[in-house]
């Protein structure tokens, strides 16, 4: 009890409540095995599939900037947080949830419309409320121990996940559809609840220095001298930029194991149970990693697996017929090769499969852990909500555009092409992260206010 009346211990147990709860939230409407699972059900259409993550994106990124401004003017962000964090971001899981229980079987349309509207304005909640809120847990929780808390909060979340997705698949076989799926989104609801009691515990002190909002042609002209001074920072943006398009294959994978595998809920339970226990495991391990050399490294070993995701799910398809398909008398070679990729391990759930959503998990926690982190790092503290606002609004149209992208590539050409871009992408920002942009621990920030205004033309 003594330790939890420390300010910076209570804050970091109350933060570590908030994020878990919402990652074992996630669990049970995973953005690249549920929602895709869902909205194949109500849709044929694979560009759909790909405007889940695009919508995502939209929400959670494009607003940001809009609140940076006037973040830096408040002293105490909790307030706001908690207000946008419980409305725009949790409540309309809810909603989601009672449309498809009612629309999905009378009227598919409306019940897909529902789930992209809903996701774009959960995704806005999250995405006005960022800036305030990364500036608070900036004031409360230390920078040596960021990256042990995120990646601590989301390993407890996933950990709780595996068992939650266990029953993923259990309430998708034993429920018809649509009740299958609103129970998830339900429950994924009561959990976000949770999670935000342990955001209203949040003993937030008030910042010592704060800014005046500026006009937004002022501000705007601020934040362009940011791009042109900062060359590490621009670095890094092209650089998970290019990264960001590497994703683009991850909303795909659990459709194109149950189109070609004939997965049922049970396979969609165990891809699940895959890709959030790898990130219970490595969520913690990345923050501890994060702590001691640097978010640059982690964000580094991101690149690596997103190039390694669609590469392996290129291995189990056999590259769209451009390996041939072993035959049992080729040797021992080819055997093991049939044996590694398509072996099944739950019903028709190959393990090469498995193996896409390891990589894939090991991807998301890297980048869970250290895209939010590292962009604190750049900035001098009066101006992490403008880089965190600028940093997001960036990356958006990649965001955006890389899952619309994936959706024509597969619609058109196929998985294999989709996949064989996927894995170049992250070949290249991986070279990109190593070489070119320095670890921003090791840089002096330039506080703006050294900087002159220059108002947007």
């Amino acid at each position: 009890m003594g330790r939890l009346s420390d300010p910076a211990n209570w804050n970091f147990s109350v933060s570590l409540w908030d994020i878990s709860f919402i990652t074992l939230a996630f669990s049970f409407i995973s953005r690249e095995t549920v929602i895709p699972v869902l909205v194949s059900q109500l849709t044929d259409s694979k560009l759909v599939i790909g405007l889940i993550p695009a919508t995502w994106a939209l929400g959670l990124y494009l607003p940001q900037l809009l609140t940076a401004n006037w973040a830096e003017s408040m002293p105490y962000k909790k307030p706001f947080v908690m207000r946008i964090g419980f409305f725009l971001e949790r409540l309309p899981y809810f909603l989601i949830g009672l449309s498809i229980l009612f629309f999905a079987l009378s009227a598919p349309t409306v019940a897909l419309v529902t789930v992209l509207v809903g996701l774009t304005m959960a995704a806005s909640g999250a995405g006005l409320g960022t800036p305030p809120w990364l500036d608070m847990i900036a004031k409360v929780i230390p920078v040596r121990r960021r990256g042990i808390w995120l990646g601590l909060g989301h390993g407890i979340g996933q950990l709780m996940g595996v068992i939650g997705a266990f029953f993923v698949g259990r309430i998708l076989i034993s429920r018809a559809f649509p009740g299958n799926f609103a129970l998830l989104f339900f429950l994924a609801f009561t959990f976000m609840v949770v999670s935000w009691c342990g955001l209203a515990l949040t003993r937030e002190p008030a910042s010592q220095t704060t800014k005046q909002a500026l006009p937004i042609l002022h501000y705007l002209g601020r934040v362009s001298s940011v791009l042109k001074r900062d060359v590490n920072y621009r670095r890094y943006l092209v650089s998970k930029s290019i990264v960001n398009l590497g994703g683009m294959s991850a909303g795909f994978f659990a459709v194109y194991g149950t189109e070609t595998f004939s997965l049922d809920g049970r396979g969609v339970g165990l891809l699940t149970a895959v890709l959030v226990g790898t990130q219970a495991v490595l969520n913690p391990l990345w923050g501890v990693l994060a702590d001691r050399v640097g978010h640059k490294t982690v964000l580094a070993a991101a690149a690596f697996f997103v190039s390694l995701a669609p590469f392996s799910a290129l291995f189990i398809g056999g590259f769209g017929g451009l390996l041939p398909q072993p035959q049992p008398n080729e040797g021992i070679g080819a055997l093991v090769i049939s044996t590694v990729t398509q072996f099944p391990i739950w019903g028709t759930v190959p393990l090469g499969l498995i193996l896409t959503f390891v990589f894939v998990g090991s991807f998301l926690a890297a980048d869970h852990t250290s895209s939010l982190n590292i962009t604190l790092e750049f900035s001098a503290p009066q101006d992490r909500p403008t880089y965190i606002g600028l940093t997001n609004t960036i990356l958006a149209p990649v965001l955006i555009g890389a899952p619309i992208l994936g959706g024509l590539l597969a619609g058109s050409l196929g998985y294999t092409a989709l996949f064989a871009a996927a894995s170049l992408c992250g070949v290249t920002s991986l070279l990109l992260m190593v070489f070119w942009v320095k670890e921003p621990r090791h840089t002096t920030p330039v506080s703006l206010e050294s900087q002159p205004f220059r108002p947007a033309s």
